[in-house]
């Protein structure tokens, strides 16, 4: 069972904008429907990033971490699990080496062993090696038990972070986290390796203005870990605001002129991408999954190592390890979605779609925690509900953890925040964003939380059952559809979250039809009065496509390289 969508037109808001005159009219109208109004905002410079001294507390963290540099105290960077911890890791270890640390480490939460961020489990761990200051990247917001026990125990604490804080905050040293209140960064949406650059970018002018860098001590450039910054950005799939599109587009940029760190370049590989055509979808596709791969499956470290790699073929080494933890979880996870399927097939084979529940959640035993989150993903967009997949803290333990998914005008961490209040107790513990979360419950309780969970969803939807809607760019003349328009669209990138990649949507007759990699309709189309056409459709095969010639296609216009040649393909997102 799949809700079927809802296909409109993108909305354009006013007529009169300030860009381009040259600009082509399609491509007028895709930057109108996503409010951009004027040259000025396309503009992708360093020079137009929001300024730092806006971020609330970052000055305060910097001249502790130039303390620390400057007394050579220990400093223990604590990650997470998941690519954007991992690559603001990598950059503040890298950054922080430059600037003349002499004593930095990092840590990673092992999600089996001790869960997310700065807890007490890992303070305690670190047992004598207790650092002088604690630095937490893309966590540490929510961690009020971690941070007072570090602070009882002599170490001082600088939190970056991009969380949405509780009704609480931790008793840090220092907190840098533009989603506070009342912080007046004009950039919400910056993932947690953003944040880290900030800092840096603020530490890196304290020391210079205390003399650090006097005396042949070499000020590092920031701009030499922008691709870390745009992985990270990317693969955290938060907003691609201007400011994030910035840091985006400076890291692709520093990539395809082969100036990547080793690791990210042998990370692009393994996933058969060309780094000289390297775009955010590469890294959101080919680079972060094998990043996450690690976070998920086994240890971040082996993640950030690749990172960290100067030598070429260390860091192949750790991408090949990398690409294998990946297709262990790509198995793990299509047989886990195969079973939430079946699932969701026996829950709601004798409804309707219209009579299906406002959320769905889902929970095996045998299930893999790092993956869960993966499967509601896919259950989500299948059903166009808000889903949570539990698995077992640890096999046979009695809690669960669980990874939620949302749909859009859904905030999901608002959801597990009222469930939290009306059921006290009932949630151990829970954090994330509007679209993502997590969250760790008992297994006997898991029951009640699901209703708990759909009568809050019904709250906050007002009891009007989400449906499935699909925006689109409209159709494009066939005497556009060429190179110039394709290359023209990937010029105007990064495309992302909130950013999306032109849809288009068009009537072709279909010429040809082949499977290509066992899973891949690849055809050959032509618009009415146009040119032939290739166009791909990824996990499609022939058999499903109508007996008819003529084929509705909603696609994306690509520029595909091949053999040293630039060829138009149409990307078949959906045929209807």
């Amino acid at each position: 069972m799949t809700a079927q969508p809802d296909i409109r037109l993108r909305p354009v808001a006013g007529e009169a904008d300030q860009l381009p005159a040259d600009l082509h009219p399609v491509l007028r109208r895709v930057l109108l429907s996503r409010g951009l109004v004027s040259a000025d905002e396309l503009d992708l410079s360093l020079q137009r990033l929001a300024p730092p001294d806006t971020l609330g507390g970052i000055t305060a963290a910097a001249e502790l971490l130039a303390d620390a540099i400057q007394e050579n105290a220990s400093i223990t960077v604590v990650g997470d699990f998941d690519a954007d911890g991992a690559t603001g890791t990598a950059l503040a270890l890298r950054a922080l080496r430059d600037m003349g640390a002499m004593k930095v480490g990092f840590r990673v939460p092992n999600r089996f062993e001790f869960g997310y961020g700065l807890t007490e489990g890992l303070v305690n761990s670190l047992g004598a090696d207790l650092p002088d200051l604690l630095l937490t990247v893309d966590s540490g917001i929510a961690c009020l038990g971690g941070v007072a026990r570090a602070r009882a125990l002599g170490a001082r604490v600088v939190i970056t972070d991009h969380h949405l804080p509780g009704p609480h905050l931790p008793v840090a040293n220092a907190i840098v986290n533009p989603n506070l209140p009342g912080d007046a960064f004009p950039s919400k949406s910056l993932a947690g390796v953003g944040v880290m650059f900030y800092l840096l970018s603020v530490l890196r002018r304290v020391l210079k203005q205390r003399g650090w860098f006097r005396g042949g001590r070499p000020e590092p450039r920031l701009d030499r870990y922008l691709d870390l910054v745009a992985l990270g950005t990317v693969a955290d799939l938060v907003p691609l605001d201007h400011n994030n599109r910035v840091l985006v587009r400076q890291g692709l940029d520093r990539i395809r002129a082969g100036r990547g760190s080793p690791g990210l370049m042998a990370l692009l590989r393994a996933g058969k991408r060309d780094y000289r055509h390297v775009v955010a979808a590469d890294l959101g596709f080919a680079v972060g999954p094998r990043l996450n791969a690690a976070g998920r499956l086994e240890d971040m470290g082996i993640g950030i190592r690749c990172l960290l790699a100067e030598d070429p073929v260390a860091a192949t080494d750790l991408a090949q390890t990398l690409d294998e933890l990946n297709r262990e979880r790509r198995v793990m996870q299509a047989q886990m979605q195969e079973q939430a399927a079946l699932k969701v097939e026996q829950v709601l084979s004798s409804l309707a779609l219209d009579a299906l529940p406002f959320s769905v959640c889902l929970h095996d035993p045998q299930w893999h925690q790092g993956i869960v989150g993966l499967v509601a993903s896919k259950i989500k967009d299948q059903l166009h509900r808000p889903v949570v997949a539990f698995a077992p803290e640890e096999p046979g333990s009695p809690r669960l953890k669980g990874s939620a998914r949302s749909i859009r005008g859904l905030h999901i961490r608002d959801v597990l925040a009222r469930v939290d209040a009306t059921h006290p107790g009932l949630i151990l513990a829970f954090g994330g964003h509007a679209m993502a979360a997590g969250l760790s419950l008992e297994a006997a309780r898991l029951e009640e939380f699901s209703q708990a969970f759909e009568t809050s969803v019904a709250q906050f939807l007002d009891g009007d059952m989400p449906s499935a809607r699909i925006q689109t760019d409209g159709e494009v003349g066939a005497a556009d559809l060429g190179l110039p328009l394709a290359r023209q669209i990937r010029d105007l990138g990064p495309w992302g979250q909130r950013f999306p990649e032109p849809l288009f949507e068009g009537s072709f007759e279909l010429l040809e039809q082949r499977v290509v990699g066992g899973a891949h309709l690849k055809m050959v189309v032509r618009a009415p009065g146009g040119a032939a056409l290739d166009a791909i459709a990824f996990g499609r095969l022939p058999e499903q496509l109508q007996d008819s010639g003529s084929l509705r296609l909603l696609y994306r216009l690509d520029v595909n390289h091949f053999r040293g040649e630039e060829n138009v393909q149409l990307i078949v997102e959906r045929m209807v």
